[in-house]
């Protein structure tokens, strides 16, 4: 995993590169709503994929905790956890799930197989609209990433499943806005009294101009890279150490698959610079990480269809019932 400044920097090349300039600070692009008070509502507005080809406005993101005892070779270290991608995200047989899904029918390894089991999350992008963050800065470029957990992806998902939903809420001039509302429920963050606002909205003059000079980003940019043949490898054996109550071993994993708080030149010099971080997985509870992210592309407006709006949006819903039919 990447060093907070790292990442810092990571995303402040990502936003120069796509706006042209700096944007006062990428780690600032994604908005954490995580970090509301109890009782606080933020109000979003979704934004499509820049993707032409995407379906959906979102991408699912899927990823594997492995926590460690320590770092070998230091002796004061705590525990880590490296996050590493499942390739049931690349449409892919993941070997680490088909060791954990025989678990799960033995009693006594079901806590276990949780632990190893995959964790989703979901990125989208658009604008803030109504931000209870009092410390919270917009960006330059006033468009923001959201990591979604799966509590508040399922009310998303629902009402797009409704056949009484006509317009794609992502539309510019017939959407809807999105409020989450914060509170709590067993000493958790609870987010299920989220839900879409009930009146259309267009997009402001500002909204507008801000999506015609940053353009929208590419989501696929914000998933992690499809480990190699190697990597895969390296994962399964990164895997049973850390069942096996291994200490993570920075020569034998550091070039692939970083610990938090290493820098990139752990392992071989040669190939460290260009070893992929793990990225940190992010969960509706406890308050989620960003990840360390591939460097963007740049931006494009969306794409022209010759079909007025109002068909393109009944064709992307089906399509989304249908695929969640």
């Amino acid at each position: 995993m990447a060093t907070l400044a790292e990442i810092r920097a990571k995303l402040k090349e990502q936003e120069t590169r796509q706006g042209g300039q700096s944007t006062g600070g990428g780690d600032k692009a994604i908005y954490p709503h995580w970090n509301m008070a109890e009782g606080s509502e933020a109000v979003l507005r979704f934004l499509p994929d820049a993707d032409k080809d995407a379906t959906f406005f979102w991408k699912e993101r899927l990823m594997i905790k492995l926590p460690f005892a320590g770092i070998k070779g230091q002796t004061d270290s705590r525990p880590v956890t490296v996050n590493v991608p499942c390739m049931e995200m690349y449409g892919e047989t993941c070997p680490i799930l088909s060791e954990v899904r025989g678990w799960f029918k033995d009693k006594s390894l079901e806590d276990q197989g949780r632990k190893y089991w995959k964790k989703k999350s979901y990125i989208f992008q658009g604008f803030v609209t109504e931000n209870p963050l009092k410390d919270d800065e917009t960006p330059e470029n006033p468009i923001r990433r959201f990591i979604i957990g799966p509590q508040i992806f399922q009310i998303i998902k629902g009402a797009l499943m409704d056949p009484e939903m006509e317009e794609l809420p992502t539309d510019y001039v017939r959407g809807v806005d999105f409020r989450i509302k914060k509170t709590s429920k067993g000493g958790y963050a609870d987010y299920s009294t989220s839900q879409w606002s009930r009146r259309e909205r267009a997009l402001s003059d500002q909204e507008k101009a801000a999506v015609d000079s940053f353009g929208l980003f590419s989501l696929n940019d914000f998933l992690p890279k499809k480990p190699t043949d190697v990597e895969v490898k390296v994962m399964t054996e990164m895997f049973e150490a850390s069942v096996d109550g291994e200490a993570y071993d920075p020569d034998r994993f550091g070039q692939y698959f970083r610990a938090p708080g290493m820098s990139a030149s752990t392992g071989d010099p040669n190939k460290g610079a260009s070893a992929p971080a793990a990225a940190p997985v992010v969960e509706a509870t406890p308050a989620p990480v960003a990840e360390p992210t591939p460097a963007v592309a740049e931006a494009t407006a969306p794409a022209s269809s010759d079909k007025p709006s109002s068909e393109r949006a009944q064709d992307i819903l089906a399509m989304i019932r249908s695929r969640n039919a």
